[in-house]
């Protein structure tokens, strides 16, 4: 709509279309076709730069327009772009959760303004979720380079300019903060499952850890804790839009101070749905707080067990460490025997069981002798069974084309190996390649994928007689990985990851991922990093212990083990679907009240000077919206929506305003 706008203020008159270089870059004559081939190459490069001054001259008279048009819309981008930065800092490194609702209150702000249109709620949704996910993922590119990291970044602010598009759709319906929040909900749930099974990384919720609005997510899981923040934030911009309509209303020019005052008592900013909205969320909140801190402090009657978490490092951070498979495994091995060590000095007590990380021994100590020997000798050692992040070979594969697992092991000082967890969602990109008839062709690092395939299971090994419920490292973003293992019987989640490929920013996003869990299903979870962060965590969401990054260390703990489900494990999908279902519901009835989509309108003046009826057919158009390419035009104007008349009405479909 936009562009459409550029064209008919930009486009040239019959006097001034054609190039005032033309007459003299004709094709020669007949005479000068017969001079001698020398005096023609000066020629021709004056003629080539005669076309280059032409092309610069056309561009020169197009740039004054190009900012007349941008310069409206400079506002609301700026204040996208605004909005996008402070979202990203509510999650760690900064974790300024608060930032979130500002971000929320000033997109809103954006999209609903009365000179965005659908079209511009794309690009304005769009610079939000660059300007979010650009600061955000940039460790997914420090072995691969920008291209990867850029193009993620890219794909994931797909969704904020999808919801900007929604978002101008459905703002003339009354209660747009609520519509806003379910689209929100809707999409970030198409997020987590599309493309290549999803990527949640960067979910509102998940920027909530340190808020006070995290005890939502024991209720309704991750959706209704997003929707929460959300709805706080949309409610907020329709406050200050009422008060504002209102105090322009008060101080309207030409309006005695004493009738302002009267209308003023007559008609007081329309505040009580999003002040309720507000405080419901809030209500929530402090009602399961309570049974949240409880959790965390615990009741005394719930048996506990010892647990240690071995963080052994790597050699060397990057996508080679594969290659150091035997250092990674002695240094894993070393800690344990360190941990030994204190445990008979009395400096720790002797636990019931020991996690090592994700990839810990990624040569498979189930063929390979030399690496079961080093894992039996460490069990031996501590007198413990331990949880071994491995990498097993798919039986039955030809050479060619292997396949593997990515596997937690459990093995036991005595009897050796035991249960297992496989893997269940893989990592595109990195555990395998979707598509790689395409991908092959547009980066060199696509090879470098690996070639793991998911393997369902419970979500449960049961280690010295307890039921653990694991999440490897990536699985631990998805709603249904820790869900189902709580569901199949839980009483502690373990999170073994691997983030020698990534660095300190992504291994504290994953850790307030896991603090989000362990709120949302009431258990203790254990984070075993190979190079960090490692913690235990409370079901409270707080910190008991954690390590450095890239340092070798051991954590040795007692927790208690935990029993109950919460009302988000059990009832969080059905939740889930509610919401996209709603949001879905209120699409169609935004576009059937608009008319398919928003149309800007002014109502033409009648005969009499009187502004025709308000029911009136759409096609009634005041040619007068498009201002004359020799005057300027006013930003709703520029930005090819409602012009900005003195009685301001803008009309998405019969009797809809904008805001």
């Amino acid at each position: 709509m936009a562009n459409e706008e550029d064209e008919r203020t930009e486009a040239p008159t019959e006097d001034t279309a054609e190039d005032p270089t033309e007459d003299t870059t004709e094709a020669p004559t007949e005479d000068t076709a017969a001079e001698p081939a020398g005096p023609a190459e000066p020629e021709r490069e004056s003629a080539a730069g005669r076309s280059l001054a032409a092309v610069g001259t056309g561009l020169k008279a197009r740039l004054p327009g190009a900012w007349a048009a941008l310069r409206p819309r400079l506002p609301r981008l700026l204040v996208s772009a605004a909005a996008g930065a402070l979202m990203y800092a509510s999650f760690p490194p900064i974790n300024w959760w608060w930032a979130a609702f500002i971000s929320i209150a000033l997109l809103s702000w954006v999209l609903t303004h009365r000179a965005t249109t659908v079209a511009g709620g794309l690009g304005y949704g769009f610079v939000f979720g660059l300007t979010f996910y650009l600061p955000l993922l940039p460790w997914t590119g420090n072995f691969v380079g920008t291209v990867p990291w850029l193009a993620l970044a890219t794909t994931c602010a797909l969704f904020p300019a999808l919801f900007g598009l929604l978002a101008v759709v459905v703002r003339g319906l009354p209660g747009w903060p609520i519509w806003f929040a379910l689209l929100w909900a809707a999409l970030e749930w198409v997020k987590s499952v599309f493309p290549f099974g999803g990527f949640p990384w960067g979910l509102v919720a998940f920027g909530q850890a340190e808020g006070p609005l995290l005890p939502l997510v024991q209720l309704g899981g991750v959706a209704l804790l997003s929707t929460g923040v959300v709805l706080v934030g949309t409610s907020l911009t329709a406050i200050a839009l009422e008060i504002e309509t209102w105090w322009r209303a008060g101080s309207r020019a030409g309006t005695p101070a004493d009738e302002a005052a009267e209308d003023a008592e007559a008609k007081p900013p329309a505040v009580l749905l999003p002040g309720v909205c507000i405080c419901l969320v809030l209500l929530a909140a402090i009602v399961i707080w309570p049974q949240v801190r409880h959790a965390g402090a615990g009741s005394g009657g719930e048996p506990t067990v010892t647990v240690a978490v071995i963080q052994g490092n790597v050699p060397r951070l990057g996508l080679d460490f594969n290659a150091q498979r035997r250092a990674v495994l002695d240094n894993h091995a070393r800690e344990t025997l360190r941990l030994a060590e204190d445990v008979r000095a009395g400096n720790a007590p002797q636990p019931q069981f020991v996690v090592w990380p994700e990839d810990s021994s990624d040569i498979d100590p189930l063929v390979n002798p030399d690496a079961a020997q080093q894992i039996a000798k460490a069990a031996s050692a501590i007198d413990a069974p331990i949880l071994i992040g491995t990498v097993l070979d798919v039986p039955g594969r030809p050479q060619d084309a292997p396949e593997y697992t990515n596997t937690v092991l459990v093995w036991n000082p005595e009897t050796g190996p035991a249960d297992r967890h496989d893997k269940a969602i893989v990592q595109p990109f990195g555990e395998y390649l979707p598509m790689p008839w395409l991908f092959r062709h547009l980066s060199g690092y696509a090879d470098r994928a690996g070639h793991f395939v998911p393997r369902p299971g419970s979500g449960v090994v049961r280690i010295a007689g307890v039921p653990v419920g694991v999440a490897t490292c990536w699985e631990v973003i998805f709603d249904r990985a820790p869900r189902k293992s709580v569901l199949n019987g839980a009483q502690l989640l373990a999170v073994p990851s691997n983030n020698a490929t990534f660095n300190q920013t992504m291994s504290e996003q994953q850790l307030a991922f896991a603090k989000v869990r362990a709120v949302e299903h009431d258990r203790y979870v254990v984070v075993a990093g190979t190079t960090g962060i490692s913690a235990v965590i409370a079901p409270d969401g707080g910190e008991l212990v954690r390590t450095k990054f890239f340092e070798p260390d051991y954590l040795d703990m007692q927790v208690r083990l935990k029993t109950n489900l919460t009302p988000a494990t059990r009832w969080a999908p059905i939740l889930q679907w509610v919401l996209v279902g709603a949001a879905g519901a209120v699409i169609l009835v935004a576009i059937r009240q608009n008319g398919w989509f928003p149309r800007p309108l002014r109502r033409r003046s009648g005969p009499t000077g009187e502004p025709a009826d308000a029911d009136g057919p759409p096609d009634e158009l005041d040619d007068s919206a498009a201002a004359p390419p020799s005057e300027p035009e006013s930003e709703a104007e520029t930005a090819n929506d409602t012009p900005s008349t003195e009685d301001g009405d803008t009309h998405f479909g019969p009797d809809k305003g904008a805001t």
